[in-house]
């Protein structure tokens, strides 16, 4: 018998990026990235374990943002011309690198690699989503979801319809694209104040997750600190992230990432080689990463960087997967013995993307973690939170407190100097949507005017995302961003308008429906309870 569990929870999560107004977009890239780098590996590197038959489980939270992207038929056949043209690209680098066995090699791995990454995404004609379903109806992964866009509840906390705006989209979104109703929730950024799990309990959520400061500053003294679950008031459970176990895979500064023979993220052919000879798999006239990268980290700081080998780099990720399993054995064994007949949980939660994008052989990793966790030990095992609480259902109660894993622990990040014009402008669409829900009555005489409050919740849900305020507080892409926010409160206004004045146009409206065609199923209802 096993002495504690261990649940690793991986978040999948892009803000909604689809212009079909252009031919291609730049921003579309971060989709295909990740496509290539992160979600399709996860796939093959989890149902090679199903397949093997090897014993565990692993929970994955599917923002309904990424989904919708997953399934639009704009964006496959765009990722479908981004592979075929990475495809053409390391054919070409094979000739290029000739001067360079070790390059060449490579570059056919590239070459291989990208063509294996096509077939994989055919073989489920093009909607990856249908892989994960599969693979949450193996029993070994369990699918859940977060808010409709990945919206910082605790922001909207003066406007209770629109957090539960936020909360009712994103299931209903999750439900009807995997047939599967969630029993846990990855609420935005780990953004908690109390009365949010409320929102949460009329959707039959089950459990959440936070920052550990979120257990360590509950309105009762944890136990167990973070490793069993707190159940809030409202009786769905709180579990919490176990910070030093998720530094060791998610710092690059000191966790395993940042070795030097990985390989290096910030090298990449897109910028080395002669624009002429690239251009036509850049965006426009702008170099851009195209995912080849033939060095490896080196050293910090190294300007000189040696060539990338995936052999040393597969026996790095093995020795690093032992390093890791070992530490759980070692930090359960000690937990268990001072927790009395509770049984201890360690959560290890993170951005999905760090595995592939961020750190290539982050799927090599998790693929070694998981055999070895099932062969090379018997002190824990690789559980679901929902498994878990199924077999521990009694733990102690209490209300978290105020916390999110943003820099500085709270809501900084997103609201500040530099951002607080957004929330002003959230909210005036969030007081003018209540008032048009309540005000607004949809009948045979007016047909469009239904279409069009849900279409105002589509815009406000969109303008609400996250990602734009952190972009913009990062400096990132930040016009982009900003743009992102304007242009949706824009519409939004430009809606409302058109209702008020009874002047809606039917081609105006399509063209929106059009243009952000996310949540189909989107009611405008839910502001006027």
């Amino acid at each position: 018998m096993v002495k504690g569990h261990l649940a690793i929870i991986l978040h999948a999560h892009l803000p909604y990026v689809r212009h079909p107004e252009y031919d291609s977009f730049l921003e579309e890239r971060w989709f295909f990235e990740v496509m290539t780098e992160t979600y399709i590996p996860l796939v093959k590197v989890l149902s090679r374990l199903v397949q093997d038959k090897v014993p565990f489980e692993i929970t994955i939270s599917l923002s309904p943002t990424l989904i919708c992207m997953m399934e639009d038929p704009i964006l496959i056949q765009r990722y479908r011309s981004h592979l075929e043209k990475l495809i053409e690209l390391a054919a070409k680098e094979k000739d290029r690198t000739s001067y360079s066995g070790h390059l060449q090699w490579l570059a056919s791995n590239y070459h291989q690699s990208f063509k294996e990454t096509l077939e994989v995404f055919e073989s489920w004609d093009g909607h990856l989503i249908r892989a994960f379903s599969w693979l949450h109806g193996q029993k070994s992964v369990q699918l859940i979801t977060t808010s409709a866009t990945h919206a910082v509840l605790p922001l909207l906390a003066s406007e209770p319809r629109a957090i539960r705006s936020q909360v009712s989209e994103g299931v209903k979104a999750f439900e009807k694209a995997l047939g599967i109703k969630p029993q846990g929730f990855w609420l935005p950024e780990c953004a908690y104040i109390p009365g949010i799990e409320e929102y949460l309990r009329e959707q039959d959520i089950r459990y959440f997750f936070l920052e550990s400061h979120g257990i360590d500053h509950a309105s009762v003294l944890p136990l167990h600190g973070v490793y069993a679950p707190l159940y809030t008031p409202s009786g769905v459970a709180v579990l919490a992230r176990d910070q030093g176990c998720t530094e060791e895979v998610w710092s690059a500064n000191k966790g395993f990432p940042g070795d030097p023979n990985y390989r290096e993220f910030y090298r990449d052919i897109g910028h080395e080689v002669d624009f002429e000879y690239i251009r036509p798999y850049m965006a426009g006239n702008i170099r851009v990463d195209t995912g080849i990268k033939y060095w490896r980290i080196t050293g910090r700081g190294y300007h000189h960087k040696e060539y990338y080998d995936p052999f040393k780099a597969r026996e790095k990720a093995a020795e690093h997967a032992a390093v890791f399993m070992q530490r759980r054995v070692d930090q359960i064994s000690h937990i268990s013995s001072t927790m009395g007949s509770t049984v201890p949980l360690i959560v290890a939660t993170f951005d999905a993307e760090l595995f592939g994008h961020w750190w290539f052989e982050g799927p090599q990793f998790l693929d070694f973690l998981i055999r070895k966790t099932a062969y090379d030990q018997d002190v824990f095992s690789l559980i679901s939170p929902l498994s878990y609480l199924n077999l521990h259902p009694v733990h102690q109660y209490g209300v978290p407190g105020i916390s999110s894993w943003g820099s500085k622990g709270y809501f900084d990040v997103w609201c500040n100097g530099k951002t607080d014009w957004v929330l002003t402008q959230v909210y005036e669409c969030i007081r003018r949507m209540i008032k048009l829900a309540a005000s607004q009555k949809p009948g045979p005489e007016r047909p469009l005017v239904k279409r069009a409050l849900n279409q105002c919740v589509r815009e406000l849900l969109l303008a609400q995302c996250s990602d734009w305020p952190f972009i913009i507080t990062n400096g990132t892409a930040e016009q982009y961003a900003s743009r992102r926010i304007r242009d949706h409160v824009s519409r939004f206004h430009f809606l409302a308008d058109s209702i008020e004045k009874d002047s809606l146009d039917e081609n105006e409206l399509s063209s929106l429906e059009l243009l952000d065609c996310i949540f189909p199923e989107a009611d405008y209802q839910v502001f006027a309870d």
